[in-house]
């Protein structure tokens, strides 16, 4: 089994999982209902930035996740809930243990921990107070 050494192998971890979320039941038509067939190639380079700058401290990832998942939430009225992110989880960690082993997947996953929880948490807070009420 590999490790995770550099851009390549991130941009083969990322490639794959979402591979697995545009194909995912749960997962699939939220992420393919907000990013065209044309932008994911684009998409997925911006992916791989944000990954080399969490796991490696290389500074290439520019953008705002949370405000894009909080409005994510708000075009799906509100209906982003921790399934959502379990999955993406289950499927984050699924893909770096078919290909990946050793300190910097782990790295990797312990930050999609922390992330997927603090994204929920950020999406739960953006939202209007009578959607926050149910």
């Amino acid at each position: 089994m590999e490790t995770i050494k550099d851009r390549n192998d991130i941009t083969i971890l990322v490639n794959a999982f979402y591979s697995k979320i545009r194909k995912d039941a749960l997962l699939g038509p939220i992420f393919n209902g907000h990013i065209s067939e044309e932008k994911w190639a684009e998409h997925l380079i911006k992916l791989a930035d944000f990954w080399e700058t969490n796991l490696f401290g290389i500074a290439k990832f520019k953008g705002n996740p949370t405000q894009k998942h909080i409005n994510v939430d708000k075009n799906l009225d509100y209906g982003i809930e921790q399934i959502h992110f379990g999955q993406w989880l289950h499927l984050w960690f699924e893909t770096i243990d078919e290909q990946y082993e050793g300190e910097i997947a782990e790295k990797a996953k312990n930050a999609a921990r922390k992330m997927s929880t603090g994204q929920y948490v950020a999406i739960w807070n953006g939202r209007p107070k009578n959607k926050t009420e149910s």
